[in-house]
């Protein structure tokens, strides 16, 4: 699919397919969804023992989600590089602050953007940590 710029893009129903041939793939052979949400806890966890490593052996959560760099931690990575991978031979990757569909809408400031997308971040995480996901 290409739009007036020549750029390619993934046709989305495709990807959503073969999105979720990865999913039935990821639990037939390990038995394990993917997912990031856990993954971030578990990293706040791995900050968190650099400065005090007693007080996260004595979390609850963290006995049960231990904090570690496991295959979940490197499927985010892998998400991050593959993404970078995607955007760049596609033509589409760019360094912008501000996107033009935004500054269209709300305007060009920084940090407006930052604020409402890291709110959104928020309420999205603390969303999927509430349904244990």
């Amino acid at each position: 699919m290409k739009d007036a710029d020549d750029k390619k893009y993934w046709n989305p129903y495709l990807a959503g397919v073969l999105n979720g041939l990865v999913l039935i793939l990821s639990v037939w052979i390990s038995g394990k969804f993917f997912g990031v949400s856990t993954t971030f806890a578990r990293t706040a966890g791995m900050i968190e023992k650099l400065f005090n490593s007693e007080r996260v052996a004595r979390m609850d959560y963290f006995l049960k989600e231990v904090p570690m760099i496991d295959w979940q931690w490197m499927f985010v990575i892998g998400i991050f590089i593959g993404a970078f991978i995607a955007a760049t031979i596609s033509g589409t990757f760019a360094w912008k602050a501000v996107p033009e569909m935004w500054e269209k809408r709300f305007g060009p400031k920084i940090i407006k953007r930052s604020f409402v997308a890291f709110t959104g971040g928020l309420i999205a995480m603390f969303g999927a940590r509430l349904a244990d996901g």
